[in-house]
């Protein structure tokens, strides 16, 4: 067994540790920009969006239906209510992106359709915890929490099988 006391194996000098860091950053980053470039982790990723986007459209329009026939709504059903209104149309628009990059065979790289994307979604969930909200505080809390935890779930999920298991390259 070495001993490590005279020559520790992390460095010890704070510029060398910035290099070190900075290099492991930029070969992260490498690894990532390669793997978002192929075409097969875009097409997953278009078909997934696809996936999305229909379910916040067809959950929205289920959960605004109940509020077209009440005339007076409280804060968390006009919240619900707004949210989706800005929901739905942008993620109608990102249905037809997503078809056509299915047309294409690769992914959108435009920053409006990425912030449709982010506003769509987050719009549509909290229409979604709002709607929970309305009739329940307890379940919009639930809702938002929950909605975290999946967002967590699909993250950790999607990195551990493509990225996880990789072999140094």
């Amino acid at each position: 067994m070495a001993d490590n006391s005279v020559n520790p194996p992390w460095p010890t000098d704070a510029e060398e540790a910035r290099a070190q860091a900075a290099k492991v950053r930029a070969d992260a980053e490498a690894a990532v920009h390669k793997h978002m470039a192929d075409p097969e982790v875009q097409k997953e990723w278009i078909r997934q969006n696809g996936l999305i986007y229909g379910a916040l459209i067809a959950i929205g329009v289920v959960m605004v239906q109940p509020f077209l026939q009440i005339s007076e709504l409280n804060t968390s059903a006009k919240i619900c209510v707004i949210s989706f209104a800005i929901a739905l149309p942008v993620l109608s628009a990102l249905v037809l992106v997503t078809h056509q990059e299915n047309f294409r065979q690769r992914a959108s790289r435009s920053t409006l359709v990425e912030v449709g994307r982010n506003v769509g979604q987050l719009a549509a969930v909290i229409g979604v915890g709002a709607g929970f909200w309305h009739i329940s505080w307890i379940a919009g809390v639930a809702t938002i929490a929950a909605a975290c935890f999946a967002i967590a779930i699909h993250s950790a999920g999607y990195s551990r099988l493509e990225l996880g298991n990789r072999k140094a390259e």
